[in-house]
């Protein structure tokens, strides 16, 4: 189904498929997908990374803009509230929650600015993508630019196990104030490195990250390109590419070993058996027996390999299950308090997982006080926008997974599994902006495959 946005509890009178492509510009319409996608570990060099999804929302909005009535996905009102919750959670910046520091609404506005500018980004392309004709931009070519990206991924997790201390000064960042520039956060964005080094098992070491800040960003998006990589590089692939897709997939259980990631862990386990279900439900049972067999290989070279030992060192060393706990606990206190509007962005809290009166100190700046929000989007809702915010956010991806439920194809495949994984990590990771936008470009595609196959003019499937 699909309306236009100034009728979201309607029907469009028309497809995109039928309007006249717009070209406001000397280039290809899609040409911002491209940029975006294509050329990400140049805008990663430049110290662009994640703000180049702000940056290319601009001229999409330009081409909505002169391309309207723009037609808008199934249950988008939802969303649209949702937005609308975002911007009423603000009025709350100024309170501080019984539990967390004292703050002004000024420091905090950043953070709710942010996030609300990330939630808008990705919804200028869900809305971009969704208005582009199959002639102007192919479903096939946005999968195999999703798959492109996951190798992006794959080196920079190779890159972040074998030089985990790589890194530079980009050109943005040296372009800001040394103020500005030398905030923690700000660094995260601007400032190229491969690898968070950190002391999880005991002893200082990289944990993969490039080309993002943060290992569980890496992780998260990872996990969700996955099943774009595994559609456009072996459905309808020759033997050729096929083996090199399966020397990529090998050489990917480096960089999730050395990760640490646990979340990306169980997220992996539950998309092979997910492909399982897949394979079981058409009655592939050579592919299943094929899948067996290279689980139980995996399995014998993981078990021969120093990766083992690294695995075996994470599963002993939770160290951060109880900073999970704590934070957990302390949002439910803080949310209890606001449950409706939420408190519009993140709280520090007061002490730590072991004493309320152990905090940061100018001798140990990492110690106590962790922000509560910060480590999962469910508690980051909660926290910012209340149930009836976590409520809408949940909902519209639930609406949007029934809406495209009968999508059998390769592509329905790969969008919902990029759709259902979200529903796992919102325990542990926070989306924004990145794998959210991987979630809502895999929304667009589902949304793209399901309007062309209605449409007797166009391809009746992208993959069989």
């Amino acid at each position: 189904m699909t309306v236009s946005l100034s009728q979201a509890a309607g029907r469009s009178p028309a497809s995109p498929a039928a309007q006249v492509p717009v070209r406001y510009l000397p280039l290809r319409p899609g040409w911002p997908l491209s940029a975006l996608l294509v050329l990400y570990p140049l805008w990663w060099a430049l110290g662009l990374g994640t703000l180049i999804v702000f940056i290319l929302a601009v001229p999409m909005v330009v081409h909505l803009v002169r391309r309207r009535p723009v037609a808008v996905p199934p249950g988008f009102g939802l969303w649209l509230l949702f937005l609308g919750w975002v911007v009423l959670s603000a009025t709350m910046l100024e309170q501080d929650p019984a539990g967390t520091l004292p703050g002004s609404a000024g420091q905090r506005l950043i953070s709710w600015g942010f996030n609300l500018a990330g939630y808008l980004a990705v919804t200028v392309v869900l809305l971009y993508v969704g208005n582009l004709t199959e002639d102007e931009y192919p479903r096939a070519r946005l999968m195999h630019q999703l798959g492109w990206l996951f190798l992006v991924l794959v080196a920079g997790g190779l890159l972040g196990t074998f030089a985990s201390t790589f890194e530079f000064t980009a050109p943005v960042e040296l372009l800001l104030p040394h103020g500005v520039a030398s905030n923690g956060f700000v660094q995260s964005l601007v400032h190229p490195v491969a690898a968070q080094l950190q002391q999880v098992l005991g002893y200082t070491a990289g944990r993969p990250s490039a080309p993002f800040g943060y290992t569980n960003t890496w992780g998260n998006a990872l996990s969700l390109l996955v099943g774009w990589f595994v559609a456009s590089w072996f459905v309808g692939a020759g033997t050729r590419r096929r083996f090199v897709a399966v020397v990529v997939l090998g050489l990917t259980a480096i960089p999730v070993v050395t990760s640490l990631n646990r979340g990306l862990w169980l997220g992996l386990g539950l998309t092979v058996g997910y492909v399982a279900v897949r394979l079981a439900r058409r009655g592939r049972a050579l592919a299943i027996v094929a899948l067996s067999v290279c689980l139980a290989v995996a399995a014998v070279v993981l078990v021969a390999s120093p990766l083992y030992t690294v695995v075996q060192g994470r599963l002993d060393n939770p160290k951060s299950d109880q900073i999970r706990a704590f934070t957990a606990t302390v949002t439910w206190k803080v949310v209890d308090q606001s449950p409706i509007l939420g408190f519009g962005s993140t709280r520090p809290a007061l002490g730590s997982s072991n004493s309320i009166a152990i905090g940061r100190t100018a001798d140990c700046p990492s110690c106590g006080n962790p922000t509560i929000g910060s480590n999962g989007q469910l508690w980051l809702l909660l926290v910012a926008q209340g149930f009836v915010g976590a409520a809408l956010y949940l909902g519209y991806f639930l609406r949007t997974m029934w809406a495209f439920r009968h999508d059998r194809s390769t592509l329905g495949a790969a969008g919902m599994l990029a759709l259902g994984l979200p529903f796992l990590y919102m325990f542990f990771y926070n989306p924004l902006v990145v794998p959210l936008l991987i979630t809502f470009l895999s929304i667009g595609l589902l949304w793209r495959n399901d309007r062309d196959q209605r449409s007797p003019a166009l391809p009746a499937a992208v993959t069989p």
